[in-house]
Protein backbone atom coordinates (compact mmCIF):
# COMPACT_ATOMS: atom_id res chain seq x y z
CA UNK A 1 0.00 0.00 0.00
CA UNK A 2 2.92 2.36 0.66
CA UNK A 3 4.00 1.79 -2.94
CA UNK A 4 0.51 2.72 -4.16
CA UNK A 5 0.54 5.97 -2.15
CA UNK A 6 4.05 6.85 -3.37
CA UNK A 7 3.01 6.14 -6.96
CA UNK A 8 -0.10 8.34 -6.64
CA UNK A 9 2.00 11.17 -5.18
CA UNK A 10 4.58 10.82 -7.96
CA UNK A 11 1.99 10.83 -10.74
CA UNK A 12 0.13 13.75 -9.15
CA UNK A 13 3.32 15.82 -9.07
CA UNK A 14 4.05 14.87 -12.68
CA UNK A 15 0.52 15.84 -13.72
CA UNK A 16 0.77 19.19 -11.95
CA UNK A 17 4.13 19.93 -13.53
CA UNK A 18 2.93 18.93 -16.98
CA UNK A 19 -0.21 21.01 -16.63
CA UNK A 20 1.80 24.05 -15.51
CA UNK A 21 3.89 23.79 -18.66
CA UNK A 22 0.83 23.44 -20.90
CA UNK A 23 -1.06 26.61 -21.82
CA UNK A 24 -4.27 24.85 -22.86
CA UNK A 25 -6.12 21.69 -21.85
CA UNK A 26 -7.66 19.53 -24.57
CA UNK A 27 -11.46 19.49 -24.46
CA UNK A 28 -12.42 15.77 -24.46
CA UNK A 29 -16.05 16.23 -23.41
CA UNK A 30 -17.50 15.08 -26.76
CA UNK A 31 -14.97 12.28 -27.33
CA UNK A 32 -15.73 8.60 -26.77
CA UNK A 33 -12.76 7.29 -24.79
CA UNK A 34 -11.63 4.60 -22.40
CA UNK A 35 -8.97 4.61 -19.74
CA UNK A 36 -7.15 2.78 -16.98
CA UNK A 37 -6.63 3.97 -13.42
CA UNK A 38 -5.02 2.93 -10.15
CA UNK A 39 -5.21 4.30 -6.64
CA UNK A 40 -6.33 3.63 -3.09
CA UNK A 41 -9.47 3.26 -0.99
CA UNK A 42 -9.72 4.58 2.55
CA UNK A 43 -12.57 2.47 3.93
CA UNK A 44 -14.44 1.69 7.10
CA UNK A 45 -17.72 0.07 8.18
CA UNK A 46 -20.57 1.58 10.15
CA UNK A 47 -23.45 0.07 12.10
CA UNK A 48 -26.80 0.87 10.45
CA UNK A 49 -28.53 0.17 13.77
CA UNK A 50 -26.39 2.93 15.37
CA UNK A 51 -25.40 0.75 18.31
CA UNK A 52 -22.04 0.84 20.09
CA UNK A 53 -19.71 -0.27 17.30
CA UNK A 54 -16.48 1.59 16.59
CA UNK A 55 -13.87 0.63 14.01
CA UNK A 56 -10.85 2.28 12.41
CA UNK A 57 -10.43 2.91 8.70
CA UNK A 58 -7.85 1.15 6.54
CA UNK A 59 -6.24 1.60 3.14
CA UNK A 60 -6.76 -0.78 0.21
CA UNK A 61 -5.95 -1.02 -3.47
CA UNK A 62 -8.31 0.26 -6.19
CA UNK A 63 -7.56 -0.35 -9.89
CA UNK A 64 -9.46 -0.87 -13.12
CA UNK A 65 -10.84 0.77 -16.23
CA UNK A 66 -13.56 3.14 -17.40
CA UNK A 67 -15.38 4.21 -20.56
CA UNK A 68 -16.55 7.80 -21.15
CA UNK A 69 -19.64 7.92 -23.40
CA UNK A 70 -20.77 11.46 -24.29
CA UNK A 71 -24.36 12.50 -24.95
CA UNK A 72 -23.33 15.92 -26.20
CA UNK A 73 -20.87 18.35 -24.69
CA UNK A 74 -22.19 18.63 -21.15
CA UNK A 75 -23.62 15.22 -20.16
CA UNK A 76 -22.79 11.55 -20.63
CA UNK A 77 -22.33 8.25 -18.81
CA UNK A 78 -19.21 6.57 -17.47
CA UNK A 79 -19.37 2.84 -16.67
CA UNK A 80 -16.38 1.44 -14.80
CA UNK A 81 -15.07 -1.88 -13.53
CA UNK A 82 -12.67 -1.95 -10.60
CA UNK A 83 -10.83 -4.31 -8.30
CA UNK A 84 -11.51 -2.66 -4.94
CA UNK A 85 -10.23 -3.55 -1.46
CA UNK A 86 -12.31 -2.42 1.52
CA UNK A 87 -12.56 -3.35 5.19
CA UNK A 88 -11.69 -2.00 8.62
CA UNK A 89 -9.44 -2.30 11.66
CA UNK A 90 -10.55 -3.00 15.22
CA UNK A 91 -8.65 -2.95 18.53
CA UNK A 92 -9.61 -3.51 22.14
CA UNK A 93 -9.01 -5.49 25.31
CA UNK A 94 -10.38 -8.86 26.39
CA UNK A 95 -9.62 -10.56 29.73
CA UNK A 96 -6.81 -8.11 30.34
CA UNK A 97 -5.11 -8.66 26.96
CA UNK A 98 -5.12 -6.29 24.02
CA UNK A 99 -6.12 -7.51 20.57
CA UNK A 100 -6.27 -6.18 17.02
CA UNK A 101 -8.18 -7.41 14.00
CA UNK A 102 -7.96 -6.28 10.39
CA UNK A 103 -10.59 -7.32 7.86
CA UNK A 104 -9.80 -6.97 4.15
CA UNK A 105 -12.58 -7.58 1.63
CA UNK A 106 -11.84 -7.87 -2.10
CA UNK A 107 -14.63 -6.70 -4.39
CA UNK A 108 -15.26 -6.30 -8.09
CA UNK A 109 -17.04 -2.94 -8.25
CA UNK A 110 -19.14 -1.91 -11.26
CA UNK A 111 -20.18 1.78 -11.03
CA UNK A 112 -22.67 3.06 -13.63
CA UNK A 113 -22.16 6.80 -13.41
CA UNK A 114 -24.03 9.76 -14.86
CA UNK A 115 -21.55 12.44 -15.94
CA UNK A 116 -22.05 16.21 -15.89
CA UNK A 117 -19.28 18.20 -17.60
CA UNK A 118 -19.69 21.92 -16.85
CA UNK A 119 -16.13 22.72 -17.96
CA UNK A 120 -13.49 20.73 -19.77
CA UNK A 121 -11.28 20.33 -16.70
CA UNK A 122 -13.94 18.92 -14.33
CA UNK A 123 -16.47 16.08 -14.57
CA UNK A 124 -19.10 15.54 -11.87
CA UNK A 125 -20.04 11.84 -11.51
CA UNK A 126 -22.74 10.08 -9.50
CA UNK A 127 -24.85 6.95 -9.70
CA UNK A 128 -25.37 3.34 -8.56
CA UNK A 129 -22.67 0.76 -8.07
CA UNK A 130 -22.91 -3.03 -7.95
CA UNK A 131 -20.26 -4.75 -5.82
CA UNK A 132 -19.38 -8.44 -5.99
CA UNK A 133 -17.55 -9.91 -2.99
CA UNK A 134 -14.66 -12.15 -4.07
CA UNK A 135 -12.63 -12.74 -0.90
CA UNK A 136 -12.60 -11.88 2.80
CA UNK A 137 -9.52 -12.12 5.02
CA UNK A 138 -9.34 -11.56 8.79
CA UNK A 139 -5.96 -11.06 10.49
CA UNK A 140 -6.18 -11.39 14.29
CA UNK A 141 -3.50 -10.73 16.91
CA UNK A 142 -4.10 -10.98 20.64
CA UNK A 143 -1.59 -11.75 23.37
CA UNK A 144 0.45 -14.69 22.12
CA UNK A 145 -2.15 -15.67 19.50
CA UNK A 146 -1.90 -14.69 15.86
CA UNK A 147 -4.15 -16.12 13.16
CA UNK A 148 -5.42 -15.50 9.64
CA UNK A 149 -8.74 -16.70 8.27
CA UNK A 150 -9.63 -16.39 4.61
CA UNK A 151 -12.83 -17.16 2.74
CA UNK A 152 -13.20 -17.15 -1.05
CA UNK A 153 -16.53 -16.56 -2.77
CA UNK A 154 -17.61 -17.83 -6.19
CA UNK A 155 -20.52 -15.91 -7.64
CA UNK A 156 -21.85 -16.67 -11.13
CA UNK A 157 -25.12 -14.80 -10.52
CA UNK A 158 -24.73 -11.12 -11.44
CA UNK A 159 -27.91 -10.33 -9.48
CA UNK A 160 -26.23 -11.42 -6.25
CA UNK A 161 -24.40 -8.29 -5.19
CA UNK A 162 -24.29 -5.32 -2.88
CA UNK A 163 -26.07 -2.27 -4.24
CA UNK A 164 -24.19 0.95 -3.46
CA UNK A 165 -24.26 4.64 -4.26
CA UNK A 166 -21.13 6.53 -5.30
CA UNK A 167 -20.12 9.91 -6.63
CA UNK A 168 -17.30 12.38 -6.95
CA UNK A 169 -15.17 14.41 -9.33
CA UNK A 170 -12.72 13.76 -12.15
CA UNK A 171 -10.11 16.42 -12.84
CA UNK A 172 -9.12 16.20 -16.52
CA UNK A 173 -5.61 17.30 -17.42
CA UNK A 174 -5.43 16.45 -21.12
CA UNK A 175 -5.19 12.62 -21.12
CA UNK A 176 -4.52 12.32 -17.39
CA UNK A 177 -7.43 12.00 -14.95
CA UNK A 178 -7.30 12.54 -11.20
CA UNK A 179 -10.39 10.95 -9.62
CA UNK A 180 -11.95 11.55 -6.20
CA UNK A 181 -14.89 9.39 -5.07
CA UNK A 182 -16.91 8.49 -2.03
CA UNK A 183 -19.40 5.65 -1.71
CA UNK A 184 -21.46 3.57 0.69
CA UNK A 185 -23.45 0.33 0.75
CA UNK A 186 -27.24 0.46 0.55
CA UNK A 187 -28.56 -3.12 0.42
CA UNK A 188 -27.67 -6.73 -0.38
CA UNK A 189 -29.33 -8.49 -3.33
CA UNK A 190 -29.47 -12.26 -2.79
CA UNK A 191 -29.91 -13.13 -6.47
CA UNK A 192 -33.50 -14.37 -6.48
CA UNK A 193 -35.24 -11.00 -6.38
CA UNK A 194 -35.03 -10.48 -2.62
CA UNK A 195 -32.90 -7.92 -0.85
CA UNK A 196 -31.86 -7.13 2.72
CA UNK A 197 -30.39 -4.12 4.45
CA UNK A 198 -26.97 -5.09 5.88
CA UNK A 199 -26.34 -4.04 9.46
CA UNK A 200 -22.65 -3.34 8.87
CA UNK A 201 -22.13 -1.28 5.72
CA UNK A 202 -18.98 -0.31 3.88
CA UNK A 203 -18.20 3.36 3.40
CA UNK A 204 -15.12 4.46 1.50
CA UNK A 205 -13.22 7.36 -0.03
CA UNK A 206 -11.19 6.73 -3.16
CA UNK A 207 -8.32 8.52 -4.89
CA UNK A 208 -7.11 7.36 -8.30
CA UNK A 209 -4.84 8.52 -11.10
CA UNK A 210 -5.78 7.43 -14.62
CA UNK A 211 -4.88 7.79 -18.27
CA UNK A 212 -7.50 8.37 -20.96
CA UNK A 213 -6.81 6.81 -24.40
Amino acid sequence: MKRVIIMIAFVTVAVTTSNAQTTTTTDNRETLSFGLKVGANYSNVYDSETQDFVADAKFGLAAGGFVSIPFGKFIGIQPEILFSQKGFKSTGTYLGSTYSMTRTTDYIDVPLLFAVKPIKEVTVLFGPQFSYLMKQKDDFTGGTISSTQQQDFNNDNIRKNTYCLTGGLDFNLNNLVLGLRTGWDVKNNDGDGNSTTPRYKNMWHQLTVGYRF
